[in-house]
């Protein structure tokens, strides 16, 4: 089976996570291949797409040319608003061509924006085409994360919080359109939510309600990602072993609004105690001062062993995000038996277990924040949360189990056609919910000459 991954880049979070699904493909013998236009990781079956100096050119005026748009909404959130509109996302003629000579038997997309596709490329595709939401976009006009308060995908988008607009015929309307258009014709479309959360949105939204939806996270590899003892981490950056650090970190970690660095500095400044305390901050940063709190900028990190050095000298990890689907970071510092505190949004909870192996705070709540932060560090049984926060992730997202998760629903596509239409599984946690009432149980008995990972609800 060949299966070919398109990605805009192979870094970041949703490059990673595709990355390492790649991985582990490759280790269960599985012809896997990645297509992008930003490759930064040398190995290869990783793949940039273009190849002559045109499409070289052309690739890097596609991030730029497909943001054009946004030019005439002066208020607009950037940085989480991807619109497709044709002429400033051209065809992408050189990726057709790989498919073309690849010849895959599964398409498996990823994140796809920043000009690099044009959303009725999709049209183009000859096998079956899997898509991993790892944000909001596929089911919206443009945002990658939506607004709160904003319904809108779940009727059509208009007059869109993000872009500030109040016009009904406006640049989410327009994209929101196009990929209507273009769902319709794709009859072999399969959505894959990595959380709980998006699946659910996936579910209700008016573009990707009637499509096959499968609830199915990333895998981790917890042979990469494992403990370091503390005291060994710790030694390795020069940081006395009796220092409590609490850590920090993302892709613009300090820049990015939405990966709320002024809430966790809101926090840190409500905390009782601060003698002894260390922040630790990860990922292209702008250095700031918080009082009293001395601050470690590690600047940005490309590797794993740097990673788990990091996650596994840290007393707690805080995911402060205003907007989460499913964190590598979180499930990375959990695997490494770290603790994580964030705000109860998005696919959080589906990594974290309040007071088990972390704190979801109430929404937004700094106060909340700052009495979970406080509630790891001066915990009498840290320990044991610790323990929890490895087996959590070794229970709901170990490659090997996911990786085969992944590898049934490729065979399904390519054996059945699809899975059933708008049934959303969940793989890894609550499968008892299915089963406590009898009118789900008898569905689920009906699944008999169904696949294994679609039959077995106990």
């Amino acid at each position: 089976m060949r299966v070919v991954h398109i990605t805009t880049s192979d870094s970041g979070g949703a490059g990673r996570a595709c990355v390492r699904l790649h991985k582990a493909l490759l280790q269960f013998g599985i012809d896997s291949i990645i297509l992008t236009n930003n490759k930064t990781i040398d190995i290869p079956s990783i793949i940039r797409v273009a190849k002559t100096k045109p499409q070289k050119l052309l690739e890097k005026l596609r991030p730029a040319l497909s943001q054009l748009p946004l030019i005439i909404y002066k208020r607009k959130h950037k940085e989480i608003f991807s619109p497709n509109i044709a002429i400033f996302n051209p065809k992408n003629k050189a990726l057709l061509k790989m498919l073309d000579e690849l010849k895959p038997d599964i398409i498996h997309l990823h994140w796809i924006e920043s000009g690099f596709l044009n959303i009725k490329d999709l049209l183009y595709f000859n096998a079956p085409i899997i898509w991993s939401m790892h944000d909001s976009n596929p089911y919206t006009g443009g945002c990658h994360y939506v607004a709160p308060s904003c319904t809108k995908a779940n009727i059509e988008c208009k007059k869109c919080p993000l872009l500030n607009s109040n016009y009904n015929y406006d640049l989410s309307y327009l994209t929101f359109k196009r990929k209507q258009k273009t769902y319709t014709k794709l009859k072999n479309l399969t959505i894959i939510g990595l959380s709980s959360w998006i699946t659910d949105c996936a579910k209700k939204s008016a573009l990707l309600k009637d499509k096959q939806i499968i609830n199915l996270p990333n895998p981790i590899d917890t042979e990469v990602y494992k403990p370091i003892s503390k005291e060994t981490a710790k030694d390795l950056l020069g940081i006395n072993k009796d220092t409590k650090i609490i850590a920090f970190g993302a892709i613009s970690a300090t820049s990015i609004k939405r990966k709320g660095y002024r809430e966790l500095r809101e926090a840190l400044s409500l905390l009782k105690n601060k003698s002894n305390i260390k922040l630790v901050v990860f990922g292209s940063s702008n250095k700031e001062d918080i009082e009293r709190i001395k601050t470690i900028y590690m600047g940005h990190l490309y590797d794993d062993i740097s990673l788990r050095i990091i996650y596994s000298l840290s007393d707690v990890f805080v995911a402060p995000s205003l907007a989460e689907n499913l964190s590598n970071a979180i499930m990375e510092s959990l695997a490494c038996g770290t603790p994580v505190i964030a705000f109860d949004i998005g696919g959080n909870k589906d990594m974290i277990k309040h007071l088990y192996n972390g704190y979801l705070a109430k929404p937004y709540d700094i106060n909340d924040l700052a009495r979970g932060i406080e509630w790891i560090l001066e915990s009498n049984n840290y320990k044991n949360i610790s323990n929890n926060a490895i087996k959590s992730v070794k229970e709901k997202f170990d490659s090997k189990l996911i990786t085969n998760k992944y590898i049934e629903v490729y065979n399904t596509l390519l054996n059945r056609g699809g899975v059933e239409s708008n049934l959303i599984i969940t793989f890894y946690f609550n499968k008892n919910s299915f089963t406590q009432n009898s009118y789900y149980k008898n569905i689920f008995n009906k699944t008999l000459n169904k696949p294994k990972f679609l039959r077995q609800v106990a």
